[in-house]
């Protein structure tokens, strides 16, 4: 039989985790969103040298075939690996029906070629 581990204590899971420098934690301004209108305000924020910005992304890497191929944003379109899959509200006009809302989810794909992430 294998061996039981014991539960790990705060002070454990403390020294695991990586330690940052605080310095370079600040910013003068936070930017959730590398859409159109983020990208454009970090972009102008960013200009002065003095202004400290940090542009937040939640989609993944485009690394898949798909996205690289024009005719691809067919498969990429209602799929949980680039979309949010959204869906509106059921509409009356449409007979209670709601639609699909295409919301890209992944890095640089169209107007988020702009984004360049952190290393």
């Amino acid at each position: 039989m294998g061996e039981i581990n014991q539960a790990s204590t705060p002070e454990d899971e403390m020294a695991a985790k990586p330690s940052y420098n605080v310095n370079l934690m600040r910013f003068d301004t936070v930017i959730v969103g590398a859409g159109s209108a983020g990208c454009l305000l970090a972009n102008r924020l960013s200009a002065d040298p003095s202004h400290r910005v940090l542009l937040l992304e939640a989609g993944g890497e485009d690394d898949w075939i798909w996205i690289k191929i024009p005719v691809g944003y067919l498969f990429t379109i209602a799929n949980p690996r680039t979309d949010w899959c959204f869906k509106t509200e059921p509409d009356p006009g449409l007979n209670g029906r709601s639609i699909h809302y295409a919301r890209g989810r992944v890095n640089h794909m169209c107007i988020n070629s702009c984004y360049v992430p952190l290393l």
